[in-house]
């Protein structure tokens, strides 16, 4: 089964010339759904995860799926004042403009091994305000793990030495 056949292309998705790459046909097959969760877990060769980050709002759908799977707690990273308790943040620009993120200050504890996981890999940007956000809270990143790399973007350059996994390299 090829988890990239379950993923659809919207061309002037969320503005004219980005090429929007939609997972929900994946989210609605459960066996490729599956699948792609299988790759991803395969990815991480047993190492022992701690807390998993899920990049709002769709790394939430794997990200949950993974800490579920690796015993793990989740730790929802939200866009400004939509989580309850005192939080840090980390700004960061996409291909389409700038936004910035937010974590709760207890997420993480020092040490903690943490997957970082997002839908996609494009250029960097939230995946690097992401690993900020683990650093400041001292956790330890296990790897960078993606669905989807966008790799002509070069978003991998803005992750330094971290490891990075993704299950479809564009």
């Amino acid at each position: 089964m090829k988890i990239e056949n379950y993923i659809r292309d919207i061309q002037g998705f969320p503005k004219e010339g980005i090429l929007f790459k939609d997972i929900t046909p994946l989210l609605n097959d459960p066996i490729a759904r599956e699948e792609c969760l299988k790759i991803l877990l395969d990815s991480l060769n047993g190492q022992k995860i701690d807390k998993v980050i899920g990049a709002e709002s769709r790394g939430f759908f794997f990200g949950m799926l993974l800490a579920d799977r690796l015993n793990a707690g989740f730790v929802p990273v939200r866009k400004p004042k939509k989580l309850p308790f005192t939080t840090i943040s980390a700004s960061y620009e996409l291909e389409y403009g700038t936004d910035s993120l937010e974590i709760h200050i207890d997420a993480i504890k020092k040490g903690d091994k943490v997957l970082i996981h997002d839908d996609v890999l494009a250029t960097g940007g939230t995946a690097k305000a992401l690993g900020d956000l683990v650093k400041e809270l001292g956790g330890e990143i296990v790897q960078f793990n993606f669905l989807m790399e966008l790799s002509f973007l070069h978003g991998r350059d803005k992750l330094n030495d971290n490891p990075i996994f993704a299950a479809i390299t564009y």
